[in-house]
């Protein structure tokens, strides 16, 4: 038999032959070669006298060889050095990690690792895996993500605009409609939600003078609030914020007079710049689409033309949203908002939808007739544009917003007509 620690093969030493080198001196090799590979390792770990082997990483698949010894190996695995991270209490392997490199990276003994870990020194560890480690300090726990602020939001009641929301909260009005994806004539209902976004008070404020529900239900209005300081007058006010003295007056409720003091905060009401657009789209609900067909079957019944039919929905989606309402600016009620003070009839009377319609239509079949004037009691309506005609029977302050709603109306005739 050749002797063992003789080259075999290209020149390479056998694993035996190796196991013997390292042990020449201390006893026999046939001694050595007749204990279990793993105790002559415990023991050679236990006395110092050899470098465990490294992990292989996940890529590699056979086990690794034990390295001899050599005195840099000894002092990396002993040494702490100054250069070394504070250990965690875990760590997680990555690609191309082997034990001895994470103990030398955190100044640990690669042995008090493995034994950690219950490893030997052919165990292989992979990507993904946690290993524990000696004397580690438990990571920094991370911040609690912030919790997400609450949306502040204001529920829509009867008379409610979105001027006099901005006001309630100390908002303008254009960040409201844009929160919401509204223009500056949308229409709100009771029961909405309408999102308030941050910069305002939070809750309503009763700092400056808020207009009756009854006047803000038709009044999409900028208000704002000026706060007087000495050497102004109402005058100078009005001119600076683009109103009228009477329009400061009216807002006011100064009854006239011109006095103000420093520190008296009056309220700036400016109308909403009107946009032009092409159409609003406002699908039907079961009350809409009734009250629709009411409109229609009105017209059908007393000869009016299809354009007549068109102007006297959009006038109702105009003023009512098709919903036969029992409030309104002042005295006005119903899909109209017809008003019982200015002669329409009576309050039940301008709530039944078909007699509302009726006198919306006029001309002969008008239930008021001499006193209020339909569609049909207008001469040369028919050559008119849909707002031109509405607003020649409702008399609107805005009489810009019927224009608006003509698709919708025409949509409505052909689908319910």
């Amino acid at each position: 038999m050749a002797d063992q620690s003789e080259p075999t093969g290209a020149g390479r030493r056998s694993p035996r032959a190796e196991g013997a080198r390292v042990r020449r001196g201390g006893r026999g090799i046939r001694g050595v070669l007749g204990v279990p590979l793993a105790v002559v390792s415990t023991v050679a770990i236990t006395l110092g006298i050899v470098q465990p082997a490294d992990a292989a990483p996940q890529t590699v698949k056979r086990q690794a060889k034990s390295k001899g010894i050599h005195a840099e190996g000894v002092r990396t695995a002993r040494a702490v050095t100054a250069a070394a991270a504070a250990a965690p209490i875990e760590y997680v392997v990555a690609d191309g990690d082997t034990v001895s490199g994470i103990a030398e990276r955190f100044g640990l003994a690669t042995a008090e690792v493995l034994a950690l870990n219950g490893l030997s020194w052919s165990s292989l560890i992979f990507a993904g895996q946690r290993l524990a480690l000696p004397g580690g300090a438990p990571a920094a726990a991370e911040p609690a993500p912030a919790p997400e602020p609450e949306i502040a939001k204001h529920v829509v009641v009867e008379g409610d605009t979105v001027s006099g929301i901005a006001a309630a909260y100390g908002l303008d009005v254009a960040s409201i409609l844009s929160a919401n994806g509204l223009g500056p004539t949308s229409l709100i209902f009771p029961g909405e939600s309408i999102v308030l976004p941050p910069g305002g008070s939070g809750s309503p404020t009763a700092a400056a003078p808020t207009p009756p529900a009854s006047e803000a239900a038709s009044d999409p209005a900028i208000v704002e609030t000026h706060t007087v300081v000495a050497g102004e007058t109402l005058f100078g006010i009005a001119s600076a914020a683009g109103v009228t003295v009477a329009e400061l007056d009216q807002a006011n409720d100064l009854g006239g007079s011109t006095l103000i003091v420093p520190g008296q905060v009056l309220v700036l009401r400016r109308p909403v710049p009107v946009a032009t657009v092409a159409s609003v789209s406002m699908p039907l609900t079961d009350e809409t689409r009734s009250n629709a067909r009411i409109i229609i079957e009105v017209g059908r019944a007393i000869g009016v033309p299809d354009q007549g039919i068109v102007i006297a929905l959009a006038a109702a989606a105009q003023e009512s949203g098709l919903v036969n309402l029992h409030h309104g600016d002042r005295d006005s009620l119903g899909l109209f908002q017809q008003r019982p003070s200015q002669g329409w009839g009576t309050v039940d009377e301008v709530l039944d939808p078909v007699r509302a319609a009726t006198a919306f239509y006029g001309g002969a079949a008008n239930p008021n007739p001499g006193v209020t004037r339909g569609l049909l009691d207008i001469p040369g309506w028919e050559e008119m544009t849909v707002t031109q005609a509405a607003q020649a029977v409702q008399l609107s302050d805005f009489p810009d917003h019927y224009a608006k709603w003509e698709t919708a109306a025409r949509a409505w005739l052909s689908e319910l007509g």
